[in-house]
């Protein structure tokens, strides 16, 4: 029993640790961190900068993507569009070209980092710059994420993306505003530990080529660091993109995600603490390990409360909690008011991680990609 009692306790402190207490953590040291120098802003000739989109099937969307690119406070000249259309069976190669884009390239079927890779080789940008067909730029968003390469430790820089809610059920927008929260303290202090594919740059020089399974998203903060860069988060370059109007929409985008995750994880040399300082160490244990762990936490967390339950009210506690949290999940289908529909959005969104793992265990290793109904 002694044994069961310590793994609850560590299970159930270290989920409230990953949901809560880290972010708290993060205010704390910004709070008490002197504040350093401003960054500088980009002065002289804007530099040459080639916006990517690696596009699959997105005749209906890349029209519009290109013309909200050419709408940036950003000099035509100084900017080149680039569209690598990953093995089409529609017309977005044609529209793209139709809508001003500089360069379309039509790839066979490799999976968007492929996609994004031969771009990247035929892009001219001193600086390069990586969307989604489905996102929205701000007029300021490539100006502002250009300013932070002002300093010349950056080598990556994610913007802030906000999701348009069409009125579904999915919570994504909640969610998401608390990670950009911790996104902020984190770049504040260190570097960030993921980024977003709506809207982010690198140096030509800092670009990686990465496994077609390791998403830009995860890949590029931690590996910017080991070689010495700084990765950032720039809240005033700003983007949108439409949610999945259903938490069962966002369960199916996300389980694609972690199936790439789980290999990416493994073989990435993402918790090597080889390249990190103590602080990012920290933040990566804490923002991504125990992220990823959070569902097998809850799970230990259950089962041992379960167990102990005739031994103290805390475990009976603990474990109604978390019955409870399964029963509002459960409910929500039924009865869709806020809290139960936020209930079932950290449920699924976890589980989407464990399915994830057993869709890469099962011998799942596509890098190719579909889109997600509601989000076009």
């Amino acid at each position: 029993m002694a044994l069961l009692a310590v793994l609850f306790w560590v299970s159930a402190l270290l989920i409230i640790y990953t949901q809560v207490g880290y972010a708290l953590l993060l205010a704390l040291l910004a709070a008490l961190r002197r504040p350093g120098p401003q960054r500088p802003r980009w002065s002289g000739e804007l530099p040459q900068v080639s916006v990517i989109i690696a596009a699959y099937n997105e005749a209906g969307v890349i029209g519009p993507r290109i013309a909200n690119l050419l709408e940036l406070d950003y000099p035509r000249e100084r900017l080149e569009l680039i569209v690598a259309a990953d093995g089409c069976s529609d017309a977005t190669a044609q529209h793209a070209r139709a809508a001003g884009a500089d360069l379309v390239l039509e790839l066979p079927r490799g999976g968007k980092i492929r996609a994004q890779d031969a771009a990247v080789a035929r892009a001219r940008g001193r600086l390069l710059a990586f969307t989604d067909a489905n996102s929205r730029w701000q007029p300021d968003a490539l100006a502002r994420l250009v300013d932070a390469f002002a300093d010349p430790r950056v080598g990556y820089v994610c913007g802030d993306v906000s999701f348009v809610d069409d009125g579904g059920n999915n919570q994504e927008g909640l969610y998401w505003r608390y990670e950009m929260w911790i996104r902020r303290l984190e770049s504040g202090l260190r570097s960030v530990t993921s980024g977003n594919g709506a809207i982010y740059a690198t140096r030509s020089e800092s670009y990686l080529s990465v496994p077609p399974f390791a998403g830009h998203d995860l890949s590029f903060p931690f590996n910017m660091v080991k070689r010495g860069w700084l990765a950032l988060y720039v809240t005033a370059a700003r983007a949108s993109e439409k949610m999945a109007p259903s938490i069962e929409g966002e369960f199916a985008r996300k389980r694609r995600m972690a199936r790439r995750t789980w290999p990416a994880v493994w073989s990435s040399g993402l918790f090597s603490p080889r390249g990190y300082d103590p602080l990012y160490t920290l933040m990566i244990f804490s923002h991504r390990l125990l992220r990823y762990l959070a569902p097998f936490l809850h799970g230990l967390a259950l089962l041992t409360s379960l167990v102990l339950v005739a031994n103290s009210w805390v475990y009976a506690v603990c474990a109604g909690l978390q019955l409870g949290l399964l029963a509002a999940a459960a409910l929500a289908p039924l009865l869709p008011a806020r809290v139960l529909l936020v209930a079932r959005y950290y449920v699924v969104t976890n589980w989407a991680l464990v399915a994830g793992l057993w869709d890469w265990l099962a011998g799942e290793r596509s890098a190719t990609w579909e889109t997600v109904e509601g989000t076009r």
